[in-house]
């Protein structure tokens, strides 16, 4: 029986894109035995999913080195016939080469690739040749299935789907209105605008971490006419979050990870991009998804491709001329 290692330590939503090497693997060594690392905290975006068999964490906040090097030998101990690294950084880089594994795959930029047993060239997407992060990731695996990415995809327990199936009596959607950097923020008196311009018969949920609560708190106090909102921030999981996205008429988020719960699980979805662009390759891959960004082009747009704590040049246009009418179309 072949064990696969996956491992993707970094935030949220690129666990989530990882999933797609899961759900490749799964298709063509059915019967294999794939775990997935992740950093502390993200464990629970892949509780109970069908075809893992461990998901393995770092705890990078507390004793990150020692946590490392106990993981070094928990996989050595596993004796793993593929170790496939997603990242770009030397500590899984470490990991990796020290795993034990007889193939060990990553990336061309992971400053300790030359020690890999294969080494992937990580080719970043532009305007002009865009690729998308999915297909990226499935470089990494194509000599063992195929050069056809799989989509990323999470597994909502029936747990999950009962705790949310209250707020499904109605016609609804959700924004989820955070983001981590401030320039991937759609500005919350924009949100609250459209809030209030949403037909009545739609039910409006917020979605967001416990660390979102202040601004959902806030959008939901200076909102004038909708009267249908519901904060839901802090209160639900991960996975059901997403259970609820499933079946709203349609989710907002910014370029940030909701987006990406959208994709996996296959729900309409509208993308709000401020300074970043789709172009990066992290866009949105439901069936359903509309793309919302600046209608006028600026020069200073895209000005990073992670974001920023605010805008370099104090304007924020690439937000701010984003109208009200452009959220509303996808409705």
């Amino acid at each position: 029986m072949q064990k696969f290692l996956v491992i993707q330590t970094a935030f949220i939503g690129d666990v989530v894109l990882a999933t797609g090497i899961i759900e490749k693997l799964h298709a063509r060594f059915p019967d294999a035995h794939i775990d997935f690392m992740v950093r502390k905290g993200n464990e629970a975006l892949l509780a109970g999913h069908p075809f893992l068999n461990e998901v393995l964490v770092w705890d990078k906040r507390q004793q990150k080195l020692k946590n490392l090097f106990r993981l070094i030998r928990q996989v050595r101990r596993t004796k793993y016939d593929t170790v496939i690294n997603v990242q770009r950084f030397a500590a899984t880089g470490l990991l990796t080469a020290l795993s034990g594994a007889k193939e060990t795959i990553g990336f061309d930029k992971n400053p300790l690739s030359k020690f890999f047993t294969r080494r992937i060239p990580h080719i970043v997407s532009t305007s002009a040749a865009p690729l998308h992060e999915i297909q990226r990731n499935q470089e990494l695996i194509r000599h063992l299935t195929d050069d056809v990415p799989a989509n990323p995809r999470l597994y909502p327990t029936k747990e999950d789907y009962i705790k949310v199936e209250a707020y499904k009596n109605q016609k609804y959607l959700t924004i989820s209105p955070a983001s981590v950097w401030f320039t991937k923020q759609y500005p919350k008196e924009q949100w609250i605008t459209f809030i209030d311009k949403v037909p009545k018969d739609y039910h409006i949920y917020l979605l967001g971490a416990p660390s979102d609560k202040d601004l959902c708190t806030y959008i939901v106090r200076h909102h004038l006419n909708n009267q249908n909102l519901t904060d839901l921030s802090g209160q639900l999981s991960f996975l059901q979050s997403a259970a609820l996205m499933r079946d709203a008429h349609m989710n907002y988020a910014n370029d940030s990870a909701p987006m990406h719960f959208a994709s996996a699980l296959n729900a309409p979805v509208t993308a709000v991009y401020c300074s970043t662009i789709p172009a990066f390759g992290f866009g949105p891959l439901s069936d359903r998804k509309f793309i919302v960004e600046s209608p006028q082009p600026l020069d200073c747009r895209p000005c990073g491709l992670h974001g920023y704590k605010a805008c370099p040049l104090g304007h924020f246009h690439c937000a701010h001329y984003i109208k009200d009418e452009q959220l509303l179309a996808s409705l």
